[in-house]
């Protein structure tokens, strides 16, 4: 019944934010508005047709001479004006963005017999009148000529962005949406399905203060608007192929031999009419097939299954079984392959429906320095994603439409070791059989062949110590987790008058988030004994090893928002609600919480769905829905047709990702010391208030600057508290504790494309404090025996300049060269020695960071066709950043060892410490073509 009241309180409050409004903003399409005036007396025109072709969008002016034309997606457009007695105009290279207005103005001329119209060719604006806060646009031109290979690279050059972290905050509280929907995973907060860019049509990069309409997110909004076929049809091959070349070959093993096939690729993408529909029907599909090896090799001296006995003081006594084949093995290699197809079908004038699927398959593994003698050993990873979207958009009238939404998304991760056979490629790997049951005398395979081989001793992972390499064995801990989610949403847009654009909408999602990890222990005998020879044991789902559990989170949301354009000012005032359920219990005491502990005295028998204390309390109870309202509003002032004032403020709340929520669902407390973290279904949600102020100003008619300083306050962060129950064991749970600011400024220049020449430079200043930057930071000081941060110290993103620069030099049609320069002051560090703290946390800062990309291409026909080779090189000097160091001398080159003692393997310490995960990739160079028609 309590839950129930709860529900009929949320759907009451939606319905009375809908009642209060009847609009909504999808956040997928922008707008046309201008005037129309007569070219000799400067009198309003009504009745003027504007057509926007190639499209069924159109308006005529009011008795003023005002026209608004709404709902059209991101592109280039060519804009008409007619009326009898008028000799037509026409606007070229007219681009929308998604939620701005872009101003057209005709001035018609009268004219008495029928004349040829004129053509007009628009230049992008360098201003944008209507900007409330910082947003970039990057359309599918612009990503075309840059030498990046997907989406977060695009990201990654915007300023205040440092490695996906916007702003200063962590890089889980970023939203990342696809045609109005989110496609993150609320587990993680990662993105579900990486988008390909030969999908994008627009990439929208907000990092101020977003409106109402985007939600769960604290400090940033990655919005994609996927491309559709056109109105002829239209294809493109696309293959490269290249290899990592440097000269570092001490730092990257194998980097010397090089295979022009390590890295290739294999896109196609057709779209068009259809055939028996025409117009009314059209499609845009994609599919690619990318493989890289990867600069990061080890070498396959050892087999999982090799025994070594290093354990004698004299090294000619040592016994090194080893029975590898010395061939050089990636260990950080990457297989992907993708698709996406869309449909859109205009059925009327009015109504429009499209259905979208993207999938993704990613294979990789990821470099762990111990195993470079015994790569095998390592953990394979994989990573599949899919989202499918049916939208319908129908227009009420020439001022209202509503977009309805149905969506589903699905990711799955996890991780599995290769069989141990003498094929060990990566990319030879077979479907794994996974069989687990809850019977803990199962024995649980990974591999393909139950009776073949499988895994070894976890004792063969210790042969080798000391700064050694691993001379065997296998990765121990399973882990396999997914997430489904079902949305859906309704979005109403309307122009209410010449100067109120006011939304609202209302979104729902259920989630269903699957989760299997377990650590494989040598099995044991009545009385406690390893059994020899080993045979591999997964402990039962009561112990801290072993976890595994079904949950159903449920959120709601509702918003309301206006933009208001006037001449001399443009705001945006909007409210957001959210909702949220996590349908999961917390244990009534903390010290307390588990009633099944091994270590608790008998107790008497208990309901296992809700055991009862000796109290009559309930031993659990359900967790509170969390609501929250979001007030937000930014303003544009313009101060002259050259120049605009913007500020913003807002708050945004999220909830932190679910993974914290559900861990350890057991709620086990196992070991007397401190070995366990437990979730928390009671989380309140993170909070952020953002406070942004800025000038756009267009110093010449090529170059224009934009100035942004920012602030931002963060509370109710993630964190651990400490436990300790009444029989004197110790836990961790996740708890609102962190806390931290950042603030900032950021200056851009940009220049208009002339003459060949397109420009751009972003700085970025910026100071991102906080009391940790990792939620586990306490448990981590509890485990050192250490106090937890007090202080305010520089979280490990603090980034503090930050500069990007891009420039293109190009005959877009012909020929063209584009080069990407980055430049990043040190990320700070916390300096220790032989394994103690020796000052505050990230106190010292690592070396500076600075890089070159270069793309160039040359565009030509052939037959008909239309061809283009081009050349990618990143890291364009073989730059070597030092991405990690040791924390003694703050170098990735060398550390300071008092006593290191005898290395137990085979190799020497020098080799040990030779970290080519430290330092970025080095120079990588791609060849390709395109064929396209």
């Amino acid at each position: 019944m309590k839950n129930k009241n709860r529900f009929v309180r949320f759907f009451s409050l939606i319905i009375c934010l809908l009642l209060c409004s009847t609009y909504l903003w999808a956040g997928t399409s922008g707008k046309i508005a201008g005037r129309i005036t007569d070219a000799q007396s400067g009198e309003p025109l009504p009745f003027v047709n504007i057509i926007v072709e190639g499209t069924t969008l159109g308006a005529a002016s009011n008795l003023n001479g005002h026209y608004i034309i709404l709902n059209i997606p991101p592109g280039t457009y060519s804009v008409t004006a007619q009326m009898m007695g008028y000799q037509e105009v026409k606007v070229t290279n007219a681009k929308v963005a998604v939620d701005f207005t872009t101003t057209l103005n005709f001035a018609l001329k009268p004219t008495i017999i029928e004349v040829e119209g004129i053509t007009v060719v628009a230049e992008r604006p360098l201003i944008q009148m209507d900007l409330t806060s910082t947003r970039a646009v990057i359309d599918a031109e612009r990503i075309d000529q840059l030498p990046v290979e997907g989406f977060k690279d695009l990201v990654n050059l915007q300023a205040g962005v440092v490695e996906g972290h916007i702003r200063g905050g962590r890089s889980s509280e970023v939203v990342y949406m696809l045609d109005g929907i989110s496609i993150t995973d609320p587990f993680s907060y990662e993105v579900a399905v990486d988008v390909e860019n030969s999908v994008v049509q627009e990439l929208q990069v907000i990092s101020g203060t977003f409106n109402a309409e985007y939600g769960q997110a604290m400090s940033g909004v990655v919005n994609i608007v996927t491309r559709e076929g056109g109105r002829k049809l239209s294809g493109r091959i696309t293959t490269y192929m290249g290899d990592y070349v440097s000269n570092h070959t001490k730092t990257f093993m194998n980097i010397d031999q090089v295979n022009p096939l390590s890295t290739n690729n294999i896109e196609t993408t057709f779209g068009g009419p259809s055939l028996i529909f025409g117009t009314k029907l059209s499609f845009y599909v994609t599919a690619r097939r990318y493989y890289n090896e990867g600069y990061l090799f080890g070498k396959r001296i050892f087999n999982p299954s090799d025994s070594c006995d290093f354990s004698s003081d004299a090294p000619s006594e040592w016994h090194i079984g080893s029975t590898g084949d010395s061939a050089m093995v990636p260990m950080a290699p990457t297989r992907e392959n993708s698709f996406f197809g869309k449909l859109a079908f205009r059925s009327s004038p009015a109504d429009k429906f499209s259905y979208n699927l993207m999938w993704k398959n990613r294979n990789f593994r990821e470099y762990e320095h111990t195993f470079k003698y015994n790569p095998d050993g390592d953990y394979n990873r994989y990573n599949v994603g899919y989202t499918h979207t049916l939208n319908w958009n129908h227009v009420i009238n020439s001022n209202t439409f509503f977009e309805l939404k149905f969506a589903n998304s699905f990711h799955d991760y996890g991780d599995y070791v290769i069989p141990l056979s003498s094929s060990h490629q990566f990319d030879s790997l077979k479907n794994l059989a996974f069989t687990t049951v809850d019977d803990e005398d199962t024995i649980y395979y990974y591999y393909d062949d139950p009776d073949g081989p499988r895994y070894v001793d976890p004792e063969r992972l210790e042969d080798a110590t000391n700064y050694a390499f691993r001379t065997g064995g296998t990765q121990m801990r399973r882990f396999n987790r997914n997430t489904t989610s079902y949305i859906g949403k309704f979005d109403l847009t309307s122009q209410a008058t010449n100067s109120h654009l006011i939304k609202t909408g209302v979104e729902l999602r259920r989630h269903r988030l699957f989760l299997h990890e377990f650590e494989i222990v040598p099995k044991k005998d009545e009385v406690g004994r390893e059994i020899y020879p080993f045979e591999p044991y997964v402990p039962p789902i009561n112990y801290t090893n072993h976890n595994k559990y079904t949950n159903y989170p449920f959120e709601g949301a509702a918003y309301i928002q206006d933009k208001i354009e006037f001449k001399d000012m443009i705001a945006n005032i909007g409210i957001r609600f959210d909702y949220f359920n996590s349908n999961w219990k917390i244990p009534t005491d903390p010290r307390d919480p588990n009633p099944k502990d091994p270590l608790r005295p008998a107790t008497p028998e208990y309901d296992t769905l809700n055991p009862i204390r000796v109290s009559g309390e309930p031993w659990f109870k359900d967790a509170e829905p969390k609501m929250q309202l979001s007030p937000r509003i930014g303003i544009a002032y313009p101060i002259t047709d050259r120049g605009v004032l913007h500020g913003s403020y807002g708050h945004f709340f999220q909830i932190p990702p679910f993974e914290y929520i559900y861990t350890d669902p057991e709620f086990e407390v196992y070991a007397a010391g401190l070995t366990s973290r437990m979730g928390n279904a009671d989380l309140e949600p993170q909070k952020t208030v953002i406070y942004e102020i800025g000038l756009q100003q267009q110093l010449t008619d090529a170059i224009a600057l934009d100035v942004t300083g920012f602030f931002k306050n963060i509370r109710n962060l993630l964190g651990i508290r400490i436990y300790e129950t009444y029989i004197g064991s110790k836990y961790a749970q996740y708890i609102n504790r962190d806390y931290g600011n950042v603030r900032g400024v950021t200056v851009a220049l940009e220049g208009r494309y002339s003459q060949y020449l397109y420009a751009s430079l972003d700085y970025t200043y910026q100071i991102a404090k906080g009391n940790a930057s990792d939620p586990n930071a306490v448990f981590w000081d509890a485990l050192a025996n250490r106090e937890p941060e007090k202080f305010f110290v520089p979280l490990d993103w603090d980034q503090t300049h930050t500069l990007n620069g891009v420039v293109t030099i190009a005959n877009p049609q012909l020929w063209g060269v584009s080069l990407i320069g980055r430049y990043g002051s040190g990320l700070p560090y916390t300096p220790s020695y032989e394994g103690i703290r020796v000052a505050r946390e990230n106190i010292e800062r690592k070396p500076l960071q600075y890089n070159v990309d270069l793309r160039a291409y040359w565009n030509f026909k052939l037959l008909g066709s239309h061809l283009s080779l081009f050349l990618k090189v990143y890291n364009l000097f073989d730059r070597m950043n030092e991405v990690n160091v040791y924390t003694d001398t703050g170098r990735a080159g060398y550390t300071i060892i008092s006593s290191p003692g005898v290395v137990r393997g085979i190799n020497t310490l020098e080799e040990y410490l030779i970290r080519p995960d430290f330092y970025c990739a080095p120079r990588h160079i791609i060849l390709g073509f395109s064929v396209g028609f």
